[in-house]
């Protein structure tokens, strides 16, 4: 294979087919927007206590019957026990008055066994109010958010080999199976149930990542940089901004489902091309000839009567052969680690204190200006310069968070997570050839998903709320020292071979 940029020279850095393109591969990431984090909401826990079932009791033992417990400095009624059903009808009908006659720190407690009452102030319905997943049940819910990732697990592996049949055909059937599962998950009538098809819907969306991302071969140089970080990451921030919002008027997690579902069918691109880079691997020099020609012809430039030479097939073995892939290989997955930071954050918004609905929409919008500023720094600096200077500054904010008030930690920290987001991703993309690309970023991608599994267990280790960003913060230092190995590619063309790829430091 020659090189393609040298080859398609003539198409130009902008046009009308680059825009096009670019348009039409940008919606994807807007139904990954909605469809990524609305577990916020759909696993949100309501204020609750224990039900009291309809007995003959007074109105001051029905007030009393639920204890009070220490939250720090604050006493509030416990959600998890009540005083004792049997014991305290016994002095109702007795007509003994609650702390007047009896001390209530001398009786029994016991556990909800009639189950809770769940507060409708906030949210109509959630798998937490419909499953009862509280005190006992509590580690459901960051397991539920955790099966999502390990979707994305499986997900990363399997859309690397299903670019053999072709880019293109990878983002229609991901896409689809995202519309299907999300769809069947708002149907399910258990926790299992909502798990496993949380799997499916974790699986097909990062497949639409991965096989969007690797399509930006499509695009020139310019269009390239502009797409990975102002296009793809904000037409994504697009969908996570309306999030809450649809959230907001939606309050039953079913019905939220099944619109979100319908998201991911409206944007199915129906016109984008399939990569002729991708096309010339697979000696499909002709079909590739096509569409570029179709491209020039959009553009209004004239192509060369030849375009293309024959090339050669890689697969997935090929990415451990060489000592030069299998060190790029290991650095990539080690730098991928952020993903734990970046997840962290935004599912704890559901934590923080105040409107659920506004943190989940401010921590959408910190995002905006993060890819402004990439889109401009990645233009003009080096990748392992910025790359590594924002997850110092992601993992810094974190370790710092005893100095920082908690909203303010967590949108600063979100900004350095989502510039490191941002840059990683054009940066992996960057260091592949072309023939083992999408493979492997499918594995970088599936390494990134232990830190993504791991995220909603590390949020909810809220008996102490400084130790979750300490892990965050260390693990984020240490991935930036780790990218000071990996090449630099700035201002270089994308490799197209294997022998073409630069070695590690």
């Amino acid at each position: 294979m020659g090189d393609y940029d040298e080859e398609t020279a003539f198409l130009g850095q902008i046009g009308p087919y680059f825009w096009l393109t670019f348009f039409l591969l940008n919606t994807v990431f807007v139904s990954t927007g909605f469809n990524g984090l609305y577990i916020i909401f759909a696993g949100a826990a309501p204020k609750h206590s224990c039900l009291v079932p309809d007995v003959n009791l007074t109105e001051e033992w029905r007030n009393a019957i639920i204890p009070f417990t220490a939250v720090g400095d604050e006493a509030v009624h416990s959600q998890c026990s009540r005083y004792n059903l049997a014991a305290v009808k016994n002095l109702s009908d007795q007509g003994y008055i609650p702390g007047r006659d009896v001390n209530l720190t001398n009786l029994p407690l016991e556990g909800c066994l009639d189950g809770w009452n769940y507060s409708k102030e906030v949210y109509q319905s959630t798998i937490v109010t419909e499953w009862n997943l509280v005190c006992d049940n509590q580690w459901k819910v960051p397991f539920a958010s955790s099966t999502l990732f390990v979707g994305y697990l499986f997900g990363s592996l399997i859309s690397g080999q299903l670019s053999d049949f072709g880019r293109k055909k990878v983002v229609f059937i991901s896409l689809g199976a995202q519309s299907l599962s999300v769809l069947l998950q708002s149907f399910s009538q258990s926790w299992r149930i909502f798990c496993v098809m949380f799997l499916f819907v974790g699986a097909s969306q990062i497949s639409i990542y991965i096989s969007a991302f690797v399509l930006t071969e499509l695009l020139s140089k310019t269009m390239r940089v502009l797409f990975t970080t102002l296009g793809a990451f904000l037409f994504y921030c697009i969908g996570y901004m309306t999030l809450p919002w649809i959230a907001f008027g939606i309050r039953d997690w079913r019905t939220l489902l099944a619109v979100l579902s319908a998201t991911s069918v409206v944007y199915i691109p129906l016109f984008i091309p399939e990569s002729p880079r991708w096309l010339i691997t697979q000696g499909r020099v002709m079909e590739a000839e096509v569409i570029v020609r179709d491209a020039a012809r959009k553009n209004k430039v004239q192509a060369p009567s030849v375009i293309f030479k024959e090339s050669e097939k890689y697969t997935m073995l090929d990415v451990l052969k060489s000592s030069k892939l299998r060190c790029i290989t290991l650095m990539c997955l080690l730098l991928m680690a952020i993903n734990i930071g970046y997840f962290g954050l935004s599912l704890n918004t559901s934590n923080l204190s105040g409107n659920p609905f506004l943190n989940c929409f401010l921590s959408a919008i910190t995002e905006v200006p993060a890819y402004i500023v990439s889109t401009c720094l990645l233009r003009k600096c080096p990748r392992r310069v910025i790359l590594s200077t924002f997850l110092v500054i992601g993992g810094g904010v974190l370790l710092l968070i005893q100095l920082i008030p908690d909203l303010a930690l967590e949108m600063t920290g979100k900004f350095g997570f989502t510039m490191a987001f941002t840059i990683v991703y054009i940066y992996t993309a960057e260091i592949y050839p072309t023939v083992l690309r999408n493979v492997g970023m499918g594995m970088c991608s599936s390494a990134a998903r232990i830190g993504s599994i791991t995220a909603p267990y590390v949020i909810y280790l809220t008996y102490n709320k400084v130790l979750p960003y300490i892990l965050m913060g260390s693990l984020t230092i240490a991935s930036s020292v780790v990218n000071f190995f990996l090449p630099e590619t700035f201002n270089k063309d994308l490799p197209e071979t294997v022998e073409q790829m630069q070695e590690c430091q």
